[in-house]
């Protein structure tokens, strides 16, 4: 079982409804994880860039930021994973930038952002491409085309 908590903290119309986010997030944790909770906090670009700027050390908004949880050694198998913090404006923009409708970059942001609280990465060329390989299957699952493919 997935429990998603949704936060929208702005006020931007094209959010994905709670059903599409838990969608996602399930379809990203499927045969990974069973029971899980996580956090997604819409946020505008004055909290991602804030974020962004404390926690990566880039003073600029960024479309996903992972925080995942460790649970102490003393609770084994602790549901909650962590937090996802997306920012509408930011993926809104891609998704115009990139010619793909928008609910696909959205999707691709929460599966690429519940991959990381996993523990998946791509700061090595070989761990990239296991995470876009893995990203490419879930979202051909939601008939959603390969988001890497050049246009």
């Amino acid at each position: 079982m997935t429990y998603v908590d949704i936060q929208n903290a702005c006020d931007f119309a094209g959010v994905p409804s709670d059903e599409q986010f838990l969608l996602w997030a399930e379809s990203a944790l499927k045969g990974r994880r069973d029971e899980t909770e996580l956090t997604i906090r819409v946020v505008n670009a004055d909290e991602s860039q804030a974020l962004n700027h404390q926690y990566r050390g880039k003073d600029k908004p960024t479309n996903v930021l992972s925080f995942p949880f460790e649970a102490p050694a003393n609770i084994p198998d602790f549901p909650l994973i962590g937090d996802l913090v997306i920012c509408a404006t930011v993926v809104e923009q891609e998704a115009i930038d990139q010619k793909k409708p928008a609910t696909h970059h959205w999707a691709h942001m929460v599966i690429h952002g519940v991959l990381h609280l996993l523990g998946y990465d791509h700061i090595e060329d070989s761990d990239a491409e296991i995470m876009e390989g893995i990203e490419i299957d879930i979202l051909s699952g939601l008939n959603i085309p390969d988001p890497y493919q050049e246009i």
